[in-house]
Order: C-alpha cells, then structure tokens, then sequence
C-alpha cells in the first residue's frame, strides 16, 4: 500500500467543454475561461482570515459587481418591493403585481459564499422570486462577516422565521437559497427542529454549499473544472465560522441528523459543480431518513447555472412546479 498513490494521477490534460448542452450554455462556459482555458474566476485570491481591510475591499468589488447585475435584473422584474425590518434584521419583502394568494410565503436566502451579495442583489432577488412563484417574498439581507460572523447570519434568520410564523401557517411557507443560501436555508431548519419551531412546507436548495468541511469528491474532482467556482472556498469559511467548529451542523448541516426530522427538499447541482457532492450526498442522507426529496443534476452545469440557457428555464420550471405542489398552488 504504501507505494501506491492515495489516489488517481492525471496527466496534464484540457477538459473540453461538450456539445451536449445547449448552445447558450456552451458559450457561457466559454466566456469563463481566458485565452489559455484558465477560468477567470481562479485568478481572484481571498485575502488572509485575519486580513479585515483586505475582505473589505474584497466585498466593495463586489458589491459592483452585484449592483449591475441587480440593475439588469430590476429592469425585467414586475413585483413591487420594500425595505423593512424585522426583529433587527433587514428583510426585502416583494409583492407580486395582481391578485396572488396571500396565506403564502417564500423566504429567499442569497449566495455570495457567506461574505457577499446583499443589499441590492438581494433586494432584486426577491422580486424575481415573488415574479417566479407568484406569491409574497421575503429576502433576509443577512449580517455578515467580517464585521458580523457566525451566528449572526443564521440568527437573522431565525428571527425573520419565528417572525413569519405568527403571520403564516408553517405549512404555506417555503425556504429557498442558492449556494450560501442553501447553507442557511439547510441550517434554520435544522436548528428550528431543534427549537421545537414547526418546520416550513419544503426547502428548495440550489447548488447549496451544505459542507463547509469541504470533504466531498467532488471539491477535487471538479477543482478547475468549475469555471465559476473553481476552487476552495475555504478562507471564506473559516471567517464566517470564527472559530467555531466547521462541522457542526448550523455550519455544515450536511452533518445533521434528519432522521429526527426533516422537510421536503428539493436539490440541484450540475456535474461542473464543484459542490456536486453536497447535494449528492444530501440526497443519500434524507432518503435514509425516508425524507421527501428531489435531485436534479444538469449536464455540465458549473456552480450558480448558465446564467441564462435553457437549462436554467428548465431548472425555473421544476422549482417553480415544486414550490407549488408543496404549498397547495398546482
């Protein structure tokens, strides 16, 4: 044994981009690398855990970033919105135009790897949720670090929970996120089971970032091969954790135990993912716990989607199938 690798050795080797997806998904993934097949998104360097003004302007470029994509968004969007707060935390609430029923709720989480993408991506988030599922969105603009680490974010949205359960029965709520989001989405429930709190009608994770461990096969596997996020997200986790252990399941609650409880879920990740095996891996774990569940994995989809294809209307199109079925709407 020992003189054999701990695992497979590969040799230097291009991984083409397939001509099995659509063509718009193709020329996203395209547009990722550089002119040596490098993804842009592997040039950019997290600063240092303790290095505070480097996350700083870390999050000040992206903040740009996320303003001129909620621009877009915003011009496409129909539901109106407005800023209120809800037990000290900034909650986005979007109403959709006309008649909608109003004994629902879907709470949406941003992505941003636990560090970025509130304010007006978020913002913008919850009308195109609310446009999407035709009913009242609450985005929670969740503290966070370096100012704000763990627990803070995932207490911003307890509190927004427990709020919204004296306004809607448990069973006519939803709890969505993407990526980070996921993370959140995943550990509210988690820790609401633990705090005897109903659980809401089914969560929708989307590429969640269920393992902050960052122990799946797929963080080596697909290192690289993800053009949008192609490497370790770990400085990010260990500043959001501070300290605390990365493998506790409100951190991490691919480590949960579902077995004592646990709402529908609804999964998706891409084989480019990088976090392919979180949602894998969750599925595996909530079947055993005879939890509802649904895994869609799409055809060399990087982490986040195509930002546009038809493999992302087609994805709109399960998740907003799935909301409805679960709140009674189909």
């Amino acid at each position: 044994m020992n003189d054999k690798y701990n695992g497979v050795k590969l040799p230097e080797r291009t991984v083409p981009f397939p001509t099995s997806i659509s063509a718009e998904a193709q020329t996203a993934l395209r547009r990722a690398v550089g002119e040596d097949g490098t993804p842009l998104n592997a040039l950019h360097v997290m600063p240092d855990v303790n290095d505070f003004d480097g996350w700083m302007k870390l999050k000040a470029f992206a903040d740009v970033y996320y303003q001129a994509a909620a621009e877009r968004l915003v011009a496409q969007v129909r539901s109106s919105v407005q800023t209120v707060e809800i037990e000290g935390a900034c909650v986005y609430i979007a109403t959709p135009d006309g008649t909608f029923p109003e004994d629902c709720a879907y709470i949406d989480l941003h992505g941003g790897a636990l560090v970025v993408g509130g304010g007006a991506a978020c913002r913008a988030g919850a009308q195109s949720q609310a446009d999407q599922h035709g009913i009242r969105c609450y985005a929670i603009d969740y503290r966070m670090p370096p100012e704000h680490p763990y627990p803070a974010a995932l207490d911003d949205c307890m509190a927004v929970y427990r709020h919204l359960l004296t306004q809607y029965r448990p069973e006519n709520i939803i709890i969505g996120g993407r990526s980070a989001g996921g993370n959140l989405a995943a550990a509210m429930t988690l820790r609401a089971r633990d705090e005897r709190l109903p659980l809401p009608a089914a969560l929708v994770l989307l590429s969640p970032e269920l393992d902050l461990t960052e122990s799946g096969d797929s963080f080596q596997v697909n290192r690289l091969v993800d053009v949008v996020l192609p490497g370790s997200l770990m400085p990010n986790n260990l500043l959001y954790a501070k300290g605390a252990d990365l493998a506790h399941p409100y951190l991490s609650p691919l480590f949960g135990d579902f077995s004592k409880g646990f709402s529908p879920t609804f999964l998706q990740s891409g084989t480019r993912d990088l976090f392919l095996s979180n949602a894998v891996r969750m599925h595996r774990l909530l079947r055993r716990a005879d939890v509802p569940v649904e895994l869609h994995v799409f055809e060399a989809m990087p982490h986040g989607g195509f930002m546009g294809a038809p493999e992302d209307r087609e994805l709109a199109g399960e998740v907003s199938r799935f909301v409805k079925q679960h709140l009674g709407l189909a």
